[in-house]
């Protein structure tokens, strides 16, 4: 049967309608191959059309082989698929079932746990709250007995009040009548201490008849400042607070000029300080730019007047002078005065370096400083730039060719059209350029 499925029998032609080997529909999977069942009949009827008996003699045999070929598939074996997948989905139903019922029983005894301690829970705060509610009740009670004594004692607070601004306005009474009282007595004038003792015992006619004669005997001094008393008490308590006043002010003082004596020795210390620094850097870059040379600064001072007194430290600094050798001679030492130009600019640069040393800056711009300088004071410029650029910036503008070959770029101005022009040139550019002007120069 599987030889006659899978390829037409021997002696017998290929039908024209013959769609294939069985092996077709078994390599289908299960609705694949009864949706091909319709298209395969489909097709047969349609061919059937144009063949002759013979041919559909043939037809028949292998319709009834195909008949029997799917009979036998059905039996075999998707009936059996069909049993075992029946099969399969009860035992999977009653597992999950079993399964669901485990689940919800957990859940269920988890609940009813709940359920008690929740019931437990509730029980517990009934009796709370009924505690509570006996304890809001005093409370309540307590609280109504507090406003009564709030209200009486209210009360008493209210006619306490009424009798203090009585006993108020009786005191401001005799305050204001006690003022108008002792205005009366300043314009008396000044009493002697005892006036008061002396006079507290006599009666008021005795009092009255006294005070007439007393303005009787005043009317006599009636020219004279009654005032004149309590003008010198007030005019000596003035003075007791000026100078008062004047002794604090002269503590100020004090204090600001020793405030001021701290801040000139500091500023004298500093200048003593920073010239010292100065003056040492002078020297040894002096020596770096003339080998054998020496040179040094000097501080000047005022001299001191013939009464011996003598100006503030600060102000006793005249200037600073200074005394160089080129060749380390004490007798050849000049001042600045007596130096040529070329010497006078390398000590110029030597106080720029020296300065640049104390406190250095972040750039430095030269003009044509080697100009008056001889070669091999160039040189040791050139040198000392090219040390000096690790900490900051030197831009210098020169025609020797010493300063451009320790340079790291190099700019060329040219005048063109009669503008300027400014455009970076290497090392061999720049000394060419160098050597064209060197003779205009």
């Amino acid at each position: 049967l599987l030889l006659i499925l899978s390829a037409p029998l021997d002696g017998f032609p290929t039908p024209p309608w013959f769609i294939g080997s069985s092996s077709y529909f078994f390599s289908m999977t299960l609705p694949a191959f009864f949706s091909e069942i319709p298209k395969t009949f489909k097709n047969i009827l349609r061919q059937t059309t144009t063949l002759s008996f013979s041919e559909l003699a043939e037809l028949c045999i292998f319709t009834q082989v195909e008949k029997n070929m799917y009979e036998n598939l059905l039996a075999s074996n998707l009936f059996k698929r069909r049993d075992q997948l029946l099969h399969n989905i009860d035992e999977l139903g009653m597992s999950e079932r079993k399964q669901e019922y485990d689940t919800k029983k957990v859940e269920f005894d988890q609940a009813t746990a709940a359920m008690d301690n929740t019931k437990k829970r509730l029980d517990w705060l009934e009796g709370e709250i009924e505690v509570y509610t006996k304890k809001c009740k005093e409370l309540a009670t307590k609280i109504e007995q507090k406003r009564t004594k709030e209200k009486d004692v209210q009360e008493s607070i209210e006619e306490e009040s009424k009798s203090m601004e009585k006993m108020a306005n009786k005191r401001a009474a005799k305050i204001r009548k006690k003022e108008e009282v002792m205005r009366k007595i300043r314009e008396l004038g000044s009493l002697p201490a005892d006036a008061f003792e002396k006079y507290q015992n006599m009666n008021q006619k005795e009092l009255w008849k006294l005070m007439n004669k007393c303005n009787t005997e005043l009317k006599k001094y009636a020219h004279v400042n009654k005032k004149a008393l309590d003008q010198f008490v007030s005019f000596s308590e003035q003075k007791e607070k000026l100078l008062d006043r004047k002794k604090e002010l002269d503590k100020g003082l004090d204090a600001i000029k020793n405030l001021m004596d701290v801040l000139e020795h500091r500023k004298h210390e500093a200048i003593q300080l920073t010239f010292k620094q100065v003056s040492h850097f002078f020297t040894e870059i002096f020596k770096k730019l003339v080998p054998g040379g020496t040179a040094t600064l000097v501080m000047k001072k005022s001299e001191v007047d013939d009464e011996g007194s003598h100006l503030p430290l600060v102000e006793q600094f005249t200037g600073v002078g200074i005394k160089v050798s080129f060749s380390g001679k004490v007798s050849e030492t000049k001042e600045m005065q007596q130096l040529s130009g070329g010497q006078k600019s390398l000590v110029a640069l030597t106080l720029i370096f020296a300065i640049q040393k104390c406190d250095p800056a972040p750039f430095y711009l030269f003009d044509e400083i080697d100009q008056a300088l001889d070669p091999q004071h160039r040189k040791s410029v050139a040198e000392l730039i090219s040390k000096q650029s690790d900490t900051c910036q030197f831009i210098t503008t020169t025609f020797r060719p010493e300063l451009v070959q320790t340079a790291n770029k190099h700019y060329g101005v040219i005048y063109r059209n009669k503008v300027s022009h400014i455009q970076q040139v290497t090392l061999t550019e720049a000394l060419d350029f160098i050597e064209d002007e060197a003779p205009d120069r």
